[in-house]
């Protein structure tokens, strides 16, 4: 059976639109537009431009459709995690905030101030991210009692196509209102927390259908299409989408974010896990992803956007591989730092304050940009290494191999560093694992592929050029 579907891809640096077609047990994709995700800094803060990734992603199906007229038989959103819109009477209500906003630490104390946060653990899971969704709508004050809908950001861009108002579970697992283990929002705990029910969406599983597009977004497209939920988180897609068909891997989705961690069958809500800062989220068929946050190739990308700030993407990631090269040769004592320190959440001078970490904590300072690189590449290593064996020892769960999914696969110093700190082999790809779990799950919904996860996942193993990293 062939099929051709449309994944809309939208990253907290960039978004895409991708074409798929499944042909004979293979997924053929075509990269129908990328466009960036810049963030707007207003008087009150820092926003998201959702009005101009609307115009893009209606332009990217658009494209989709004039390349494919007629065939496309569905199309599904995923995004970033934890940011929202309120809305009242279908209309927004601001523009919503940026989870980098200076706004959260504001959050966490209103949060804690009813709830410890071992009992907030116990109750949904989570790892203790200030950007978190309960935090962000503690600081909402009388907009919360005004606002009458909340919509994570692909349940919002679902909302404006189709006319449908939906919470998509791995998603709405991010938000810190949901029972990890019963998968339903938890009212309770959005009473003591002073978040009113009404704002909580009907909940849905990947695979749903939703709808078609409105007239208005039809016409903008040239047909009304179809739209299926997916793991609108981007992670949930990614690791679908990892080509394995076993349970005893771990995983890197490694973008913006390295979300590192295993797949379970249930949550591991245990002190330990609280303590080492674990989170529970879900997955694709109520499978739970129970994974640690890891700061990723921000690191990278906002050290080049600091170097470089009137350069274009292209000069940026020419600027990156010469860097890369460069600091493959560093042949000195590098500092190992912690990636995960708050001070390198916010945007600015990230070469600055790695240093200054280093200084202040007696490792050898960067005196170099590849030098740099090079601490940041080993840096992130150490820390993706120790995730993945602290997932492995907290959930008693054997892990024989890493696999690295998303941008990061592209980096080979990453990788060979990942599997050497780590001492296991690492497999790197695909690319662009999320595109691919959005579109399999739609493939699925769509009757081409079986109803197994491990159906998706061989598929998305004969669709990958991979690579092999032994420990050296």
């Amino acid at each position: 059976m062939n099929t051709t579907i449309a994944a809309v891809d939208l990253g907290a640096t960039s978004g895409r639109v991708i074409l798929g077609r499944l042909v004979d047990g293979v997924l053929h994709t075509e990269h129908i537009t990328r466009f960036g995700n810049e963030p707007v800094h207003t008087l009150d803060g820092m926003h998201w431009n959702l009005l101009n990734l609307h115009r893009r992603v209606l332009a990217g199906l658009a494209a989709a459709e004039r390349s494919a007229p007629g065939e496309i038989a569905s199309v599904g959103i995923d995004s970033w995690a934890v940011d929202y819109a309120l809305l009242h009477d279908g209309r927004v209500l601001g523009n919503p905030y940026h989870y980098r906003d200076a706004r959260n630490d504001a959050g966490v104390r209103a949060v804690h101030d009813r709830i410890g946060a071992a009992e907030l653990y116990q109750r949904n899971g989570l790892q203790h991210l200030p950007f978190n969704t309960v935090f962000q709508l503690s600081t909402e004050g009388a907009l919360l009692e005004f606002a009458d809908q909340m919509l994570l950001i692909p349940d919002l861009f679902t909302f404006w196509l189709t006319g449908r108002a939906i919470a998509e579970r791995t998603n709405a697992s991010t938000t810190g209102l949901l029972d990890p283990r019963s998968l339903a929002w938890d009212l309770d705990l959005a009473d003591t927390l002073g978040i009113p029910s009404r704002i909580l969406p009907p909940l849905v599983d990947p695979g749903t259908p939703v709808g078609v597009l409105t007239p208005q977004a039809a016409a903008a497209v040239g047909r009304a299409l179809p739209i299926v939920t997916v793991g609108s988180h981007d992670t949930a897609s990614a690791v679908a989408a990892i080509p394995n068909t076993g349970r005893d891997f771990a995983y890197i989705s490694c973008g913006t974010w390295g979300l590192v961690g295993l797949e379970l069958d249930g949550p591991v809500l245990t002190e330990h896990a609280r303590q080492a800062n674990f989170t529970n989220e879900g997955g694709l068929d109520e499978t739970n992803r129970f994974l640690h946050n890891v700061m990723g190739l921000w690191l990278l990308s906002e050290s080049l956007r600091h170097w470089e700030p009137a350069a274009t993407d292209a000069r940026r990631a020419s600027a990156l591989a010469e860097l890369l090269d460069a600091a493959a040769k560093v042949d000195e004592p590098l500092a190992i730092f912690d990636v995960n320190d708050p001070i390198f959440l916010p945007p600015g001078d990230i070469p600055h304050r790695v240093e200054t970490w280093c200084r202040d904590h007696d490792q050898p300072v960067p005196r170099s940009r590849p030098v740099l690189i090079r601490a940041i590449i080993e840096s992130l290593a150490e820390a993706f290494a120790h995730a993945v064996h602290d997932a492995a020892r907290l959930a008693d769960h054997e892990v024989t191999t890493i696999h690295i999914v998303g941008g990061g696969s592209q980096n080979t110093l990453l990788c060979q560093a990942t599997a050497n700190r780590s001492g296991l082999p690492v497999v790197a790809g695909p690319v662009e694992a999320t595109a691919m779990g959005n579109m399999l799950v739609q493939a699925r919904a769509l009757g081409a592929l079986g109803p197994d996860l491990r159906d998706i996942r061989a598929v998305a193993a004969a669709s990958s050029n991979l690579t092999r990293y032994l420990p050296r």
